[in-house]
């Protein structure tokens, strides 16, 4: 845009230098049908460039004036046409909270206050229900768009700053390609939710390589071993990791009421994009669930005993239903050792077993076996889709029980299954 506007100086035989050359071009941007926001991309440019080069010059600046008077009346003459103009910008673009006053003097280039974008943030996190983690990734990128563009006011991001951003990661961060696509979905949902900015497809981004990924898989005779070296409770996590197939933090989020002993079933609630699916419970595991539940019992009447508020409901059931949070079908199968305390309220309740104790419990015992793999909990995830497929399940199958949206991620555990191919055509009679 810069360009396009030097070239009509010089078209039209106009002083750049002059501060009407702004109105004149804006004009022409008009008449050759350029929308309002084209416009407002023109001017900031436009202002940007002059700000940094200090290249505008008032007519009044005779040739007598020393080069600080000059520097001096330019800036002014600067700050005079460009600040109306990019504050009326920042008042139509920016919601409420975000605008700055006149008071407050013209958007800044660098060293802007961003308190407002992450509790905006925040906010349109909370609102769409999105998890925690979901939060935390979003911030982390966040930082690091602002450390990048020097706290450039955010009135003033635009897509070019998303692009240099990306190719940053890519080229110079060397990130992975799922770290500049996670990167890419943050900045989306800051423009199109928190600053209501248009965000345009971006071209001509450096993007990261994905390389093909293999999962690290054990056999069972591994698993075995490693579950072998846990105690109780890891022992059991471990045990419906590799058995139900399951993540993590839907093992650790599981409550008493999930589990169904008459049909044999396992439900998982809000996994992996807040989605519920159910899952066959292993019966070699029923006696050992059902003794947790006993021991989760009598933690429970500890608690209420205590006179403790219970344990930590999903959402606002906790103000739909006031008692729930001290019954036993709402208890953690896998609770945490100690209660917590809730600031708000000064009450004490009980969150579940800590992901990073089953990870350290994981560590050690994966040591211990002398197992030459890269084990951690989500291995166990990835041994039990691949020994399905191993075992001839059907992947479609095998699809549903990972709780996975795109068949094209769960056929990643084809690379982790020996091929037995048959090159000679044969009727299905003889085989």
């Amino acid at each position: 845009m810069l360009r396009f506007y030097l070239n009509f100086c010089d078209k039209y035989e106009s002083k750049p230098e002059l501060t009407a050359t702004f109105a004149k071009f804006d004009e022409k941007l008009q008449s050759k049908g350029q929308s309002e926001s084209q416009r407002q991309q023109a001017r900031r440019a436009i202002a940007i460039y002059y700000r940094m080069v200090g290249a505008i010059q008032s007519p009044a600046i005779s040739s007598s004036d020393s080069p600080p008077t000059k520097a001096l009346a330019a800036s002014q003459s600067v700050e005079a046409i460009t600040t109306p103009l990019i504050q009326a910008d920042l008042t139509r673009s920016l919601p409420k909270n975000l605008k700055p006053s006149v008071a407050e003097g013209s958007p800044k280039l660098t060293d802007a206050n961003w308190v407002a974008v992450y509790n905006q943030l925040q906010a349109a996190i909370q609102v769409r229900d999105y998890s925690n983690k979901t939060w935390q990734a979003y911030r982390y990128w966040l930082q690091q768009f602002q450390t990048y563009t020097q706290s450039k006011d955010p009135g003033l991001l635009d897509m070019d700053d998303v692009k240099g951003f990306l190719s940053h990661l890519a080229v110079n961060k060397q990130v992975a390609a799922s770290s500049q696509n996670q990167a890419f979905n943050a900045l989306l949902f800051l423009f199109k939710h928190v600053l209501q900015k248009e965000f345009t497809k971006v071209e001509g981004v450096v993007r990261a390589k994905r390389r093909p990924y293999i999962p690290v898989v054990l056999s069972r005779s591994e698993v075995d071993r490693i579950i072998g070296l846990l105690e109780p409770p890891y022992d059991l996590v471990a045990k419906l990791l590799y058995g139900c197939g399951l993540r993590l933090l839907e093992c650790l989020k599981l409550r008493v009421q999930d589990l169904n002993f008459d049909l044999q079933v396992l439900t998982v609630r809000d996994g992996k994009g807040l989605k519920d699916r159910t899952l066959p419970m292993p019966s070699l595991l029923t006696s050992e669930l059902a003794a947790q539940i006993e021991r989760v019992a009598a933690l429970h009447e500890q608690d209420l005993a205590a006179n403790t508020a219970g344990v930590f409901l999903p959402n606002a059931l906790d103000g739909k239903y006031k008692n729930a949070a001290k019954e036993l079908v709402w208890q953690w199968l896998f609770p945490a050792k100690s209660l917590t305390l809730v600031p708000s309220t000064q009450e004490y309740r009980r969150w579940h077993l800590h992901e990073s104790h089953v990870q350290q419990a994981l560590k050690l015992a994966v040591r211990r076996s002398r197992i030459a793999k890269r084990a951690s909990a989500h291995t166990f995830r990835h041994s039990f889709a691949s020994h399905l497929l191993q075992a001839k399940v059907d992947i479609r199958t095998v699809q549903e029980l990972l709780g996975h949206s795109d068949l094209r991620t769960t056929m990643i555990y084809t690379h982790t299954v020996p091929r037995r191919i048959i090159k000679e055509a044969k009727s299905r009679l003889d085989l």
